[in-house]
């Protein structure tokens, strides 16, 4: 994760970034994907892609990227299943 952090230049920032190594985080909030697509193709659980907006540990804002056809939210970068977790649309929750 720190590795990631400092390739998108958010190292030392307020961005956070975690991990869930066991899903339990992810499981516990609801974001495991049900869809048997990405879990067939990959052999483990994965997380649904999203962004919690949290301040002072009150999450704010919870926005998903997912559609029917499109689990991972990732079909159409420039589409608006995706649009709902960039990066422009999150700062206009902040």
């Amino acid at each position: 994760m720190q590795a990631w952090s400092k390739n998108q230049k958010v190292d030392g920032t307020i961005v956070e970034f975690m991990a869930d190594t066991r899903c339990q985080f992810t499981r516990k909030i609801g974001m495991s994907m049900l869809h048997p697509g990405p879990k067939g193709a990959l052999g483990n659980i994965r997380c649904k892609r999203f962004v919690l907006v949290v301040d002072k540990g009150e999450v704010k804002n919870v926005e998903v990227s997912e559609g029917p056809d499109d689990p991972a939210g990732d079909n159409e970068p420039d589409g608006p299943v995706t649009a709902k977790t960039r990066v422009d649309h999150i700062l206009t929750l902040l």
